[in-house]
């Protein structure tokens, strides 16, 4: 059986121990600092492989906004053979400031062979 009796020297302990974890609080640092670049390329890529249940194979566009982060993303939806003939996606992918997925959409389908059109799309 344990004393729960509330001495003088048990409150001042207790009091102690809280103002020490108090202080070692406020002099941790804040993880508010926006991820890297490169931690939320990875991220991304595997975020919207796990959604799509297809490869992310490369990113073409990356960019940091005022909402987060945007990117493109080239993702392999039919594998074909030859390879050349195997079809291709762009998909438009959203994420917030600490690179969480927020939305993405598909833009572009094409095979993996085909050069882009003279006028870009």
């Amino acid at each position: 059986m344990t004393n729960t009796k509330k001495t003088p020297e048990s409150r001042d302990s207790q009091r102690g121990s809280r103002e020490s974890q108090e202080s070692h609080e406020s002099h941790t640092p804040q993880k508010s600092q926006r991820p890297k670049p490169m931690e939320v390329l990875r991220e991304a890529r595997a975020q919207l492989a796990e959604l799509t249940g297809m490869t992310a194979e490369s990113v073409s566009s990356f960019e940091q906004t005022e909402e987060g982060w945007a990117l493109e993303v080239e993702v392999l939806e039919l594998e074909r053979v030859p390879d050349t003939m195997s079809l291709m996606a762009s998909y438009q992918v959203e994420l917030d400031p600490e690179g969480q997925l927020t939305g993405y959409r598909r833009v572009r389908r094409y095979e993996r062979g085909r050069a882009d059109s003279r006028g870009g799309r």
